[in-house]
């Protein structure tokens, strides 16, 4: 029989067999002379691995004391490995190989650690410790099921100055700590004053709100109130006015049968005058009218006829007229063409003798004008003046002649004599 803390291993065979039967617990056969037993402990060894005056990265020298919990691995093939190593060893010598193996990495990671992160985080270096060794001792089939540091210290009181400025801050972070608890206790004593005033205001408007509201409430029944009132009012007024229309309309209805049957005699009564009318206006009209329009008719064609008379009487005359016009015209013609070729054989005495005939018609013509003035008086200072005036009207008497006649009175010698004596 085995107890649950170790392992039986038994040999057996023949004939140099060598056959491996491994039982955890239990019990098995054993043969004499033929089987061969050993066993190896379960149970977990307890180990406490120590670096003495181990150099940190920084050159410290420090030592480190530790706590480790190991045991063998049941799994059959890392087993294997833990019998191939220790059986036949005793639980010390056991614990001595792995006690050497962890204590080998412990120093190799304390070198590479300064002694600030190996005091200050010791959690995670006992973890690195496992991890970096957890490896090498599987092998060996032992696990590591736990390992933590014990104790850090060193001869040349480093950590001791650590614990002073740990100190002195800590003594710095506790005056601060009372003097932010100080700040944070005044700022939340104002807090809580404030918020008292907060509240305290917040119950005035709570207050002021209510009254508002009971005010609002109460204007609300009286708008209400006299909404009411006056939407009765309205109705009253609106449900009379709907009375008094259905009156107005009552009387409405009356005059209109008033006024139809005053319309009815009315109507009849212009039959009866209408009737009246023609038979005592409209038909002597008629007849009368016929009359006249006989009588107009029988008078317009009398005038037409006379008219056409008349307008037959003027077309004689003056196609009588028109010929006696044309040759009176033929005979004037005739006698200013016998006139014209008498002049051409005239001389320039002929002419000035026609001239001087024409003269006393001219002067008359001229002087028609005059001969209803009394008296002409000319207003000058100077005596010659008239006789310039009479010598300029002479001097122009020529060139109207000419203008009137066609006749230059100018290249008539007596005349020229006459108009200027000193040629």
């Amino acid at each position: 029989d085995t107890d649950c803390h170790s392992i039986e291993i038994e040999y057996s065979g023949c004939c140099g067999s060598d056959e491996k039967t491994y039982v955890v617990g239990g019990w098995s056969w054993a043969w004499w002379l033929i089987s061969d037993i050993q066993r190896i402990t379960l149970e977990i060894m307890t180990l406490q691995p120590k670096c003495e005056d181990v150099e940190t990265a920084e050159g410290v020298a420090i030592t480190v004391t530790g706590v480790a919990q190991v045991k063998v691995m049941v799994d059959n093939e890392l087993l294997g490995y833990a019998c191939e190593q220790f059986l036949g060893k005793s639980v010390m010598e056991i614990k001595s190989v792995i006690l050497q193996t962890l204590e080998g990495h412990l120093r190799s990671i304390l070198g590479t650690l300064t002694v600030e992160q190996i005091y200050q985080d010791r959690d995670r270096f006992a973890a690195l410790v496992r991890e970096v060794a957890a490896p090498d001792v599987g092998r060996m089939g032992i696990e590591i099921l736990s390992f933590t540091i014990k104790d850090v210290y060193d001869k040349v009181e480093y950590l001791s100055s650590l614990g002073k400025s740990q100190t002195a801050a800590v003594q710095r972070d506790a005056d601060i700590g009372v003097a932010e608890a100080e700040r944070d206790a005044g700022i939340r004593e104002a807090e809580c004053k404030k918020e008292m005033m907060d509240i305290k205001f917040q119950a005035d408007t709570k207050m002021a709100d209510s009254k508002r509201g009971l005010e609002m409430q109460k204007a609300a029944f009286n708008q209400e109130v006299n909404t009411k009132k006056a939407e009765a009012q309205l109705a009253y007024e609106l449900q009379a006015a709907k009375e008094q229309q259905k009156i107005r309309l009552e009387e409405i209805e009356i005059e209109v049968v008033q006024r139809k049957k005053q319309i009815t005699i009315e109507e009849k009564e212009i039959d009866r005058t209408e009737k009246e009318l023609i038979a005592t206006v409209k038909r002597p009209a008629e007849s009368e009218a016929y009359k006249m329009q006989q009588l107009a008719e029988g008078q317009k064609m009398k005038k037409v006829l006379t008219a056409q008379a008349e307008a037959e009487k003027i077309r004689r005359i003056g196609e009588a007229e028109a010929g006696s016009i044309e040759a009176i015209g033929k005979a004037e013609a005739e006698k200013m063409r016998l006139k014209a070729e008498a002049y051409q054989h005239y001389g320039e005495a002929a002419k000035t003798a026609l001239v001087l005939e024409a003269l006393p018609k001219i002067a008359g013509k001229v002087a028609a004008p005059l001969a209803q003035t009394n008296e002409i008086v000319i207003l000058s200072g100077d005596g010659s003046r008239v006789t310039g005036e009479v010598n300029r009207l002479l001097a122009e008497l020529p060139v109207s002649v000419n203008a009137l006649t066609g006749v230059d009175l100018m290249k008539i010698p007596f005349l020229q004599k006459m108009t200027n004596p000193q040629a």
